[in-house]
């Protein structure tokens, strides 16, 4: 397919069976194909539900739409994770999206029967689908919460720790950087203090710092690391001159880092970032593994429901006996104005009010347009556009 000039994007509608449904499908066929290529089309099988009271009908396809905005939410919700647990590699987020072993696009034509999927419901419009769906879906919604929970928890404590071991040397850890040797330790007089030196300054510290305070050891600065800006000097002088150090230094832009030299403690954050980076990459490929099967779930209950819906409402709108034909349309996005005039011209017929509505001139009670854009034909939209992730 062309990616520039298939939406990712699909309208299931149904129209009444003429005299017989195939007919219906051959002539809508026909009249978005013949011209040029407006849409990619395909049969949408719904298999037949048994049928209650029209009160029983109008209940249940408010109860859909509900169930349908849900689903979709969750179905938006695990893509977005994806694309979040997958950092940098966002251009993978789509190939892990697969629904049903396919990708989604081909999988709504291809992969998914349907009619088979209806048979782990009850064959009647009554709540067992809903609650099958229902239940389903917000087990994923549960499973994701706590699983993205766990995993952002570890991913945070990590970036707080890498945060500390990157940044300025004012802030950051000093456990990489500097070793016993730079240090003069357990000595009752003498003390190794660390000083950021900004590199502009660098020739005034080692003019400067043996007389910074009295007592301070000569020669005993050394550079021990450096970044962009600075220095990271150790210089050691006698413990009752530091307070006399510190103030002077500041004088000259040398800030004295508050560092005390402990091996344990420095032990302890190399290994508390180990654990934590080895954690993350254990989790990381279940938790993938986990939203890919649970993508598919998600996507599949939706066009479920998407079905249920065309079913209802092309009850509710042509009436009994059931007689319809469902058809999934793929529009192409440079023709999509002219797409819907098509199906206009070919289904005006079914709804005396549909011209009024079409120029919106007329306002009718109780219709909100703005919720569901209306047609003479049953319309609903899967748009796939959501799990674009750029």
């Amino acid at each position: 397919q062309d990616k520039d000039t298939k939406m990712t994007e699909f309208w299931l509608i149904s129209a009444p069976g003429e005299k017989t449904c195939q007919q219906t499908w051959e002539k809508l066929h026909a009249a978005t194909t013949k011209n040029n290529n407006l849409s990619t089309n395909s049969k949408f099988n719904i298999p037949d539900l048994k049928v209650g009271t029209l009160d029983v009908l109008v209940g249940l396809s408010d109860e859909l739409a509900k169930l349908d905005a849900f689903v979709e939410s969750v179905v938006k919700k695990v893509a977005q994770y994806m694309a979040d647990v997958l950092e940098d590699s966002k251009d993978k987020v789509q190939e892990n999206l697969l629904a049903n072993g396919g990708k989604v696009l081909t999988m709504i034509y291809l992969s998914f029967e349907i009619e088979e999927s209806f048979k782990n419901y009850s064959s009647s419009l009554d709540n067992v689908p809903f609650l099958f769906i229902f239940k389903g879906v917000n087990q994923i919604d549960n499973d994701l919460k706590a699983r993205a929970s766990a995993y952002n928890n570890l991913k945070g404590n990590l970036q707080n720790l890498e945060r500390k071991n990157a940044g300025s040397l004012l802030t950051r850890s000093l456990a990489d950087i500097v070793k016993k040797e730079d240090f003069v330790l357990d000595s009752e007089y003498l003390v190794t203090l660390l000083v950021i030196v900004p590199k502009l300054n660098y020739n005034d510290w080692v003019k400067q710092y043996e007389t910074l305070a009295e007592m301070v050891v000569p020669r005993s600065s050394n550079v021990l690391f450096e970044d962009q800006d600075s220095y990271l000097c150790n210089v050691t002088l006698f413990r009752k001159a530091v307070d006399d150090f510190k103030h002077k230094a500041r004088e000259y832009k040398f800030m004295v880092r508050d560092f005390q030299y402990n091996e344990e403690e420095m032990k302890a954050d190399k290994e508390e970032m180990n654990r934590l980076s080895t954690d993350k990459k254990k989790q990381f490929g279940p938790l993938v593994r986990w939203l890919k099967v649970n993508f598919s779930e998600a996507f599949i209950a939706w066009i479920h429901v998407k079905a249920l819906r065309v079913f209802v409402e092309s009850v509710l709108r042509y009436g009994l006996p059931v007689n319809f034909q469902a058809m999934l349309l793929q529009p192409n996005k440079k023709t999509m104005k002219k797409l819907r005039e098509v199906l206009y011209d070919l289904y005006k017929h079914l709804d005396s009010s549909a011209a009024a509505i079409i120029d919106a001139t007329m306002d009718i009670p109780g219709l909100n347009l703005s919720q569901q854009e209306y047609y003479p034909y049953v319309y609903y939209k899967i748009d796939c556009n959501l799990l674009e992730f750029k």
